[in-house]
């Protein structure tokens, strides 16, 4: 299995030009928070998760379906949007408000690389508490070349979801050792999060605090159980998957 990490949407290449042929599984991280709520959310019951870079694309999608089975979750820089039913925490998506229901989404990140890579044959999200599950799914599906995609913060680079990265690259070595998984050469963005990985997989909470992101909520309020929660590691075995364009659903 040949593996490769972008830091961000914008440094997604096209496929046709991909070091190693085109990719035909991406995994989406936003470690904080937005791939962390969505693998809460569909653990806790929500029918799907249907994700969208733009708020009023959203809306409108949103009323379509019916009231009583939809929820939209909106945010931007942190923040819940006003006149959204959530935010972008896991704590948020409880099993009495989700369960049963379409969450529509969109964040200031994470839904941004969803749409990126959202036309390749599997498209997963991972995050701190499944990334054993994430990496159990791409063996299972015999997948041979992996795109892990980070989210960055409006387009810069982010710590937290290059640990995620290296996170999921560990899982893989570490459950099939003959496997032949190897980084795509020329590809340091998968080298360093690996090396971060080993730095930190010790002290994950650590290392989302020390992150600039990390450090944007802590100005935000107290935001100490939403940490806990995205640090926590192999907490879940459930891993959304696209099953039809931009919709999330529990696999």
């Amino acid at each position: 299995m040949l593996i490769q990490t972008f830091h961000t949407s914008e440094c997604v290449p096209a496929a046709e030009r991909a070091e190693g042929g085109s990719p035909d599984a991406a995994v989406v991280i936003d470690v904080l928070r937005a791939t962390t709520t969505m693998a809460w959310a569909l653990e806790n019951g929500a029918e799907a998760i249907q994700a969208f870079a733009d708020l009023e694309t959203l809306k409108a999608s949103a009323a379509a379906w019916p009231a009583e089975q939809r929820l939209t979750a909106g945010e931007r820089g942190g923040a819940r949007v006003e006149g959204f039913d959530l935010g972008n925490s896991p704590l948020g998506v409880t099993p009495e408000l989700v369960r049963g229901k379409r969450i529509f989404m969109s964040t200031t990140n994470g839904t941004r690389s969803l749409d990126r890579v959202r036309d390749l044959p599997l498209l997963l999200t991972a995050c701190l508490p499944n990334r054993t599950a994430v990496a159990r799914r791409l063996i299972e599906r015999g997948v041979q070349n992996v795109w892990i995609v980070g989210s960055g913060w409006e387009g810069a680079y982010s710590l937290e979801d290059t640990l995620a990265a290296g996170a999921v690259g560990a899982a893989l070595m570490e459950l099939a050792p003959a496997a032949g998984i190897s980084v795509a050469a020329g590809n340091d963005e998968m080298v360093a999060a690996l090396a971060l990985w080993q730095q930190w997989g010790h002290d994950p909470e650590g290392c989302l605090r020390t992150a600039s992101h990390g450090q944007r909520l802590e100005r935000l309020g107290n935001h100490d159980a939403d940490f806990q929660c995205c640090a926590a590691l192999d907490t879940l075995t459930i891993v959304p998957m696209q099953a039809e364009p931009g919709v999330l659903k529990a696999s």
